[in-house]
């Protein structure tokens, strides 16, 4: 036993000694990057609030009377109101006050709603945004100054295993047909899943729906590591450029990576369908918790 033990590890070393080390430094560099993108201002450690808004005025401020109630410290009792219209979102400060977009102070705007492109305007430490899912309107608030941010230490990842970049190929759907998406908090859509991924992993097939996003494909999925050393509900895995339909290309799953919901109560993230929960541990790319400093 002890020798069979003794040949494992050293088997597992020589197949460490053989990692690619510009490979093992390319997703060494990308998981450096999404710690970064996770740090910035108004970034999901950021977040203080969300807060789905009613049809016409709403009300907002750290008093209690108001319709929307930020968190102390986040602006004045009464800051204004934000009026809800179809299509329409139009912000109105209380005289004396301002916000700031881009640099530029301003007293009133029409808010953009687009889930692309982030509408972020800011009152001191605070900042919010509008985005508008299934005609409902929600505001997001983030603290520039929160504790959450301040006392992150860092994701926490699994070491590059080159045995978790396998090859892959990009099956479509004739046509393309629809999948309901559930997020944490029961909410469902249908998405449009262009097709799905299928590879071969300590030697079973799977295949996994992807969404199409920009260019790219997004995958959630789970599997046996999820509740232990990975996020329970799921991870995220997004291929930037899209292979043609029967191309063969590479799926690094060591570029697997926690939703927001794995930093922040204030997101709403889609859990994996049931096709996308493989049946083996998937021991490469984010675990959970991540670091805390202190």
């Amino acid at each position: 036993m002890k020798l069979s033990a003794l040949a494992l590890a050293a088997s597992l070393a020589a197949a460490c000694a053989w990692a690619d080390p510009a490979y093992v430094k390319s997703v060494e560099d990308w998981r450096a990057r999404a710690d970064q993108s996770l740090r910035k201002d108004n970034g999901w450690l950021t977040l203080a609030g969300r807060y789905v808004m009613k049809p016409g005025v709403n009300t907002f401020g750290t008093g209690e009377k108001n319709d929307i109630v930020f968190p102390p410290g986040l602006g004045p009792e009464r800051m204004g109101t934000i009026t809800i219209e179809p299509g329409h979102v139009f912000v109105q400060l209380e005289p004396g006050l301002s916000m700031v977009k881009d640099g530029i102070p301003m007293t009133d705007k029409v808010m953009s709603t687009s889930l692309e492109t982030r509408d972020w305007v800011a009152m001191g430490r605070a900042a919010f945004h509008v985005i508008e899912r299934d005609g409902r309107y929600i505001l997001r608030l983030a603290d520039n100054e929160s504790k959450v941010r301040s006392g992150f230490g860092g994701r926490v990842w699994y070491g590059v295993d080159e045995a978790y970049r396998v090859p892959a190929r990009f099956v479509a759907y004739k046509p393309a047909h629809k999948v309901s998406i559930v997020n944490v908090i029961d909410e469902v859509s249908d998405e449009s899943v262009p097709g799905y991924v299928e590879f071969k992993l300590k030697g079973k097939t799977y295949k996994l729906d992807a969404l199409g996003e920009d260019d790219g494909l997004f995958i959630i999925l789970r599997d046996d590591t999820a509740g232990e050393t990975t996020y329970r509900p799921g991870r995220f895995l997004f291929v930037e450029k899209a292979p043609k339909p029967g191309e063969k290309f590479m799926l690094d799953l060591n570029r697997v990576y926690n939703p927001p919901c794995a930093f922040s109560e204030f997101t709403t993230c889609p859990l994996p369908p049931k096709q996308n929960i493989m049946p083996t541990r998937v021991e490469a790319g984010e675990k959970y918790p991540p670091l805390k400093k202190g």
